[in-house]
């Protein structure tokens, strides 16, 4: 919607901790700018890799996935095979992918529904359990569930980024 201000400047979100309403609002920013971004997009470059960057359809992919994976980590869940499965596929289509217009609906499907994941949880999330401790990936490396959630909005901005330059250069 490009005559409403930033999602940030629009208010607090109902029912998101006060403390979290920034997080909220960078994953509502990325989903806007990345539907921005795709509305025009040529579907049938989403795999290419201009000067060997990551593909358009790697960061559709990456969005959804590590989004899963911190807000797993931030319930104080280890990841199951099938994220880690996810994991693995990131940067490739599908085998069943269908066309690349097809493929891009569905991968931006997937982010939103990745975002509104994310909403529910913060939702969730009461403002006392910020601080807890959160063990990460297979090493344990130390983190809380409000490192984890800031981190997963942080992320989400930085490849929403890259998808936007990268995208950009694709269209010409």
């Amino acid at each position: 919607m490009p005559n409403q201000p930033e999602v940030w400047l629009r208010g607090p979100l109902p029912q998101v901790p006060p403390l979290l309403q920034p997080v909220a609002h960078a994953l509502l920013q990325a989903q806007a700018d990345v539907a921005v971004a795709l509305a025009r997009f040529p579907a049938a470059q989403l795999w290419e890799r201009p000067a060997g960057v990551a593909s358009v359809g790697f960061h559709l992919q990456h969005l959804a996935g590590v989004l899963d994976r911190m807000l797993t980590y931030a319930q104080n869940q280890p990841l199951s095979p099938a994220q880690l499965a996810y994991l693995a596929a990131e940067g490739y289509p599908a085998p069943s992918a269908g066309a690349p217009a097809a493929q891009v609906e569905a991968l931006q499907k997937a982010f939103g529904g990745a975002v509104q994941q994310a909403l529910a949880q913060l939702h969730r999330t009461p403002e006392a359990a910020l601080t807890d401790y959160r063990p990460v990936g297979r090493a344990a490396l130390p983190s809380t569930v409000i490192g984890l959630l800031v981190h997963a909005a942080e992320h989400t901005q930085r490849h929403v980024g890259q998808l936007l330059v990268t995208a950009r250069i694709l269209a010409g």
